[in-house]
């Protein structure tokens, strides 16, 4: 409750700061007043920093050594060790817990039940992932999900395909409520079908919603009001899956081992040492992670429980690492956006490299414009092979063609990441560097997510003054 209070006091003082545009603002080029009706109404607004979204801790980028310390037993070679740099940003401070996912569900439900069923339907997570024939898991398949004593539990069963979908209607969901906090929107509990937010529909004025007071238009030649737009500095970017080396950058969190950039430590897992318990303090003897000691220890001997959780444990229930994120080794595993290539470490860029980047461009009409809609409200797109095809224009160095047997086996542009070891896993998969995939389309009870979002402006949230010649 607390960080929700703050959110909305940052998303206030960032509204102060939009509207208290000064007057007296003029062009550095022209001469001329921004902000001024009489001269054309362009708007300049003061820099505000982006302000962090629910649920989201700050990372700091920079660059480090991307890929396993560990040695290659499973003879892959995909995962070879290169330094890459990494621009600061966004990422869930947990796991995506079951009681998140819920939230969505309801509201799938109340939308869109009554004349699309399916939408929800295609968003429930597998709960029979917990079946195993040679197991007791029932009790996992009927309860695991929907009991209140796992709401704070990770959210398994999800595809990569579904995670994505959870990620979209995140960011409409806090963009809605901050156009709420600021007194534009009304709320609207009412929503139903293609009539809800949608944050692309609002901005390509496809949305109108229950309008409280819009912001005031500048044009001359407009209306005297007008809708929120992204240049306003008001909406969040996109919630969306961490990329592979976000992910990695983030587990492995150098932040604290770092000094006038030089690492002193490199890091096997998301903790400092080798070993799996804490080494000093209070806690001494305390396991750092959730996960599988060896075959059939899954959580230690009774009176004395290793990491007291047999599957899964809750989101908070291990210390964070260096960033502030929890469970970063151990627990769920977690899914990321890139498509699975056992050559990406040594194709892909050195700087925020991804592999998967196909642009999808908004479908346009007869006109030129973006095309209406469709019925559950969102803007339709379409992908720009044009862009995607051409090489030169992608900077991707391979495509399918290189990878031809990809027709009948998993690595093809299906076949997606995830990261991280689970509760299933033995230490040596908690090393972040491990790197192992699966069809986008497939669930297990192993495998979870958590959201990130691009930082837009400084690295780490302070402005610099400008360095002068004369100190």
């Amino acid at each position: 409750m607390k960080k929700l209070v703050n959110f909305s006091v940052k998303m206030m003082l960032v509204g102060i700061a939009i509207s208290a545009v000064s007057c007296s603002q003029k062009s550095s080029t022209t001469g001329w007043n921004y902000n001024d009706k009489k001269n054309g109404g362009f708007q300049v607004f003061k820099n505000v920093e982006q302000a962090t979204g629910p649920g989201l801790v700050l990372v700091e980028g920079g660059t480090f050594v991307m890929g396993s310390m560990e040695q290659d037993l499973m003879f892959d070679q995909d995962n070879l060790e290169r330094r890459i740099t990494v621009s600061s940003f966004y990422m869930d401070e947990t796991e995506v817990s079951n009681i998140n996912y819920l939230e969505y569900l309801y509201w799938l439900q109340r939308v869109y039940g009554q004349d699309y069923p399916e939408v929800f339907k295609k968003a429930l997570p597998d709960t029979l992932v917990w079946r195993n024939p040679l197991s007791f898991n029932e009790p996992f398949v009927d309860n695991y999900f929907r009991h209140p004593s796992y709401q704070n539990y990770p959210v398994v069963g999800v595809s990569w395909v579904q995670a994505n979908e959870y990620c979209a209607w995140r960011t409409d969901r806090v963009n809605e409520r901050i156009l709420v906090s600021k007194g534009i929107l009304k709320d609207n509990p009412n929503q139903v079908n293609e009539d809800n937010f949608n944050t692309d529909a609002y901005l390509a004025g496809q949305y109108e919603g229950m309008v409280k007071k819009n912001l005031k238009n500048l044009d001359p030649n407009g209306e005297p009001t007008r809708r929120v737009r992204m240049q306003d500095g008001i909406l969040l970017p996109n919630y969306r899956l961490p990329t592979e080396a976000e992910w990695e950058y983030a587990a492995k969190s150098l932040k604290g081992n770092s000094k006038y950039e030089n690492v002193n430590e490199k890091k096997l897992y998301s903790w400092n040492g080798l070993g799996m318990r804490d080494e000093i303090g209070s806690g001494k003897g305390i396991m750092y992670a959730n996960y599988k000691r060896g075959r059939g220890d899954n959580m230690g001997v009774a009176g004395y429980l290793n990491d007291s959780y047999d599957y899964t444990g809750p989101v908070k229930a291990f210390l964070p690492n260096d960033y502030g994120l929890y469970n970063m080794s151990g627990n769920v595993s977690e899914w990321v956006m890139d498509v699975y290539r056992p050559l990406s470490p040594e194709d892909k860029d050195d700087l925020n490299p991804y592999r998967g980047n196909v642009y999808n461009k908004p479908q346009l009409d007869a006109d030129g414009n973006i095309a209406e809609k469709d019925s559950l409200g969102k803007i339709k797109r379409s992908t720009d092979y044009d862009t995607y095809s051409n090489p030169d224009k992608r900077g991707d160095k391979d495509d399918e063609s290189m990878y031809a047997y990809g027709v009948t086996s998993m690595i093809n542009n299906k076949a997606r990441v995830y990261k991280g070891g689970s509760w299933n896993d033995r230490a040596y998969f908690l090393n972040p560097g491990m790197r192992r995939f699966k069809d986008e389309e497939a669930s297990t009870a192993d495998i979870g997510f958590r959201c990130a979002m691009v930082r837009l402006g400084s690295s780490n949230g302070k402005k610099f003054k400008k360095n002068s010649p004369n100190k």
